[in-house]
């Protein structure tokens, strides 16, 4: 019995030994791992995030929401996910991959415009692959976003509790996001099954932001509801077209035109040619009285970035071509008999 005990010693000491490695290196790992998480995620809301915002490089600050997104993130596997950063970092990668999808769109209206069907076959589904996964990561930013607020759009719940101006505005683009990825899922054919309930929420939502203080931006969300969703109309004589349109008009008082964006896409989406032709002239006839909000310089870019796409599906299924430089604010030319071609700029 004693020979027993002394030859089952050596196991125990064993195991007793990698029993504290094994705490050891869970002492000395998961709690670095933590704290590392929550210095970034603190310092990406607190720094970066204003920071991003205010940029004037579209093309780097999607960038930046696609390479640090899946970085960022990871930290969730080790503390609270970062889901309000989150939400700007998701919409920032849709809007990546709404560029792409425009590009796809754009070669599927030139291959029409050529005659080209099987380009126009292979650029069509491109584009709907594409608008299927923008709709994907734009539901994303919004579910983060409700995750991040702690909360629940059902009617009648009580808005969010907001501290900041960033928390407004990570908000407001959050719903702006869930409005998008149902124009986004009709573009794709409803390949990435975004439950249209989501417009319902954002039309509720919208009112738990101060419209004048936003550009009328939270007003613009609701009448793009509207027009998709009728019914949702408060009253029978409210005219979202009016509601947009004065949208459009507060949003270049406060140094935002994310509003006339909204504004085009719903034309668009509905065939209203005469309010897309008033909404592009505005936004060239105004362009050099408009002064941004410095703070908010990325929304009010990547607004006029849409209204540049609406006006070139427009030139491109004219002419094959999209907008010239100096045609913006016109859906045609005024005539066909100008050689509009600049060869030297060619060369």
């Amino acid at each position: 019995m004693h020979n027993k005990t002394n030859k089952s010693m050596p196991l125990v000491r064993v195991l007793g030994v990698m029993a504290l490695v094994v705490t050891l290196a869970g002492c000395s790992v998961n709690p670095l791992h933590k704290i590392t998480g929550d210095v970034m995620t603190g310092y990406a809301q607190k720094e970066n995030t204003p920071y991003v915002l205010a940029m004037t490089d579209i093309e780097m600050a999607c960038s930046l929401g696609e390479s640090v997104d899946p970085l960022l993130y990871s930290f969730s596997r080790v503390t609270m996910a970062p889901e309000k950063t989150g939400t700007l970092l998701q919409i920032l990668s849709g809007i990546c991959m709404e560029q792409r999808a425009v590009e796809e769109e754009l070669r599927y209206l030139r291959a029409d415009y050529n005659g080209n069907t099987g380009n126009m076959r292979d650029a069509r589904e491109n584009m709907q692959r594409l608008y299927g996964i923008t709709a994907n990561r734009r539901v994303e930013a919004y579910q983060r976003m409700l995750r991040g607020f702690s909360y629940d759009p059902v009617p009648g719940a009580e808005c969010p509790d907001f501290y900041t101006d960033q928390d407004e505005i990570t908000f407001l683009l959050g719903l702006a996001a869930g409005a998008q990825a149902v124009i986004d899922n009709g573009k794709a054919r409803g390949r990435a099954e975004v439950p249209r309930s989501i417009a319902a929420e954002v039309e509720r939502s919208a009112d738990c932001v101060d419209n004048e203080k936003w550009a009328g931006l939270p007003k613009a969300l609701q009448a793009s509801i509207w027009v998709l969703l009728p019914d949702l109309r408060p009253n029978k004589d409210v005219d979202p077209w009016a509601t947009l349109k004065n949208s459009r008009e507060l949003g270049f008082e406060r140094g935002l035109r994310t509003s006339a964006a909204l504004e085009l896409l719903m034309a668009e989406n509905v065939g209203k040619d005469k309010v897309i032709a008033d909404s592009l002239a505005y936004l060239e006839r105004t362009r050099d009285e408009f002064q941004v909000n410095p703070e908010y310089s990325l929304p009010d870019l990547v607004g006029m970035r849409i209204a540049w796409a609406v006006s070139d599906r427009i030139w491109t299924e004219k002419y094959g071509y999209r907008t010239p430089r100096d045609q913006f604010g016109k859906t045609g030319k005024e005539t066909d008999s100008k050689d509009d071609v600049d060869t030297e700029g060619l060369l």
